[in-house]
């Protein structure tokens, strides 16, 4: 396979182009399919395969401004942006963004800063991917959910009556100014909470390289409220924006291999459509489903590759790769292979439909 080895001249090391665009596919069709930007695979992906951690920062949010583009497109045709909201993110988006990224400079001038950023990967994935199941098993609905909520199914008590969700304590907080949000069903919310929620989101997207998705996602549904499609939709404005500022930030800092997120794109572009397509036919809480199984086993990937650093055992790292791969083709097979049945079933309900008429 060396035939299709290239040379990157800023990361200064040898990468195949086959799995560049590979990793590119797949987390473009996760991306338009959760709403993130794939961070969490591209990031330890580049690491487990020979880029310093800082250089696949770099190169990943390059990656994510591309391929969120066409991604952003497509929910916006299928009317699954808030723009008021996903507008408002933006600027404190960018001051937490340039903070992360400060520290992570900072971090890499004092030591082993893919250590650190590595330990943070695995609790947030975890931590966030085992709520998200505990969620999904306690108020999973018997129906189809079409307008799934994250505060208006919760579990009941032994009293039988139900919980508040954390949207519904949050939107109890009237700290002035309020601010609605009617393309999301909205009435009134605090702007703190919702500059607090993005002034984190982007901290992590300049000090993980992540577009921040994967974490403004979940926080979209389960603090704000939003319907998961619309949260979907409405995280990718921010994951754009995010992504175009850590590229530039990064790239003055000298840490964007741009020749590798080039090639990636070719894949990424193309995912994305797909993944986006997707939405359509997947109903909110079986995205939910999906999304905290995916991360988990991308936290169980970089335990792994953490255990190789210390080790300093090739099994691990090897076996780092595969298992985030491996999540990342499989769910992406599952994304594909669900849109192709539902689109099918759609087509011969028409056509049922029709010849009725």
């Amino acid at each position: 396979m060396d035939i299709f080895n290239i040379y990157l001249p800023v990361a200064g090391i040898e990468f195949n182009v086959v799995l560049l665009i590979l990793i590119g596919f797949c987390v473009g069709v996760l991306g338009g399919f959760f709403g993130v930007g794939g961070g969490w695979i591209v990031t330890p992906a580049l690491n487990i395969f020979g880029f310093h951690m800082a250089f696949a920062i770099g190169t990943d949010l390059s990656n994510i401004f591309g391929q969120t583009i066409g991604a952003v497109k497509k929910h916006q045709k299928m009317g699954n942006i808030d723009w008021k909201l996903g507008l408002i993110s933006i600027a404190t988006s960018i001051v937490g963004l340039e903070i992360g990224s400060d520290v992570i400079i900072a971090l890499e001038k004092a030591g082993d800063v893919g250590m650190i950023v590595r330990w943070c990967y695995m609790l947030l994935l975890w931590g966030l991917g085992s709520y998200m199941l505990h969620d999904y098993f306690a108020t999973r609905p018997k129906e189809d959910d079409d307008i799934d909520r994250a505060g208006a199914r919760t579990p009941a008590n032994k009293s039988g009556q139900q919980k508040p969700g954390i949207s519904e304590r949050l939107h109890r907080i009237t700290l002035s100014p309020m601010v609605s949000f009617p393309a999301s069903g909205i009435d009134e919310v605090s702007i703190w909470i919702i500059l607090l929620i993005f002034l984190f989101t982007g901290f992590l997207s300049g000090f993980l390289g992540v577009g921040g998705g994967f974490i403004i996602m979940p926080a979209l549904v389960y603090l704000i409220g939003l319907p998961t499609a619309v949260a979907v939709g409405t995280s990718l404005v921010t994951v754009l924006f995010s992504g175009a500022y850590g590229c530039l930030t990064y790239a003055l800092k000298g840490r964007v291999e741009i020749i590798a997120a080039m090639i990636m794109l070719i894949g990424a572009s193309i995912g994305a459509q797909v993944g986006s397509t997707a939405v359509k036919y997947i109903k909110g809480y079986g995205i939910r489903l999906l999304f905290s199984v995916m991360i988990i086993f991308a936290g169980f990937s970089v335990a792994t590759e953490q255990a190789y650093k210390i080790t300093q055992n090739q099994t691990f790292q090897t076996f780092a790769g595969v298992v985030l791969m491996g999540t990342a083709l499989s769910m992406s097979v599952i994304i594909i292979g669900k849109l192709v049945a539902d689109a099918r079933k759609e087509r011969d309900k028409s056509s049922i439909i029709k010849k009725h008429h």
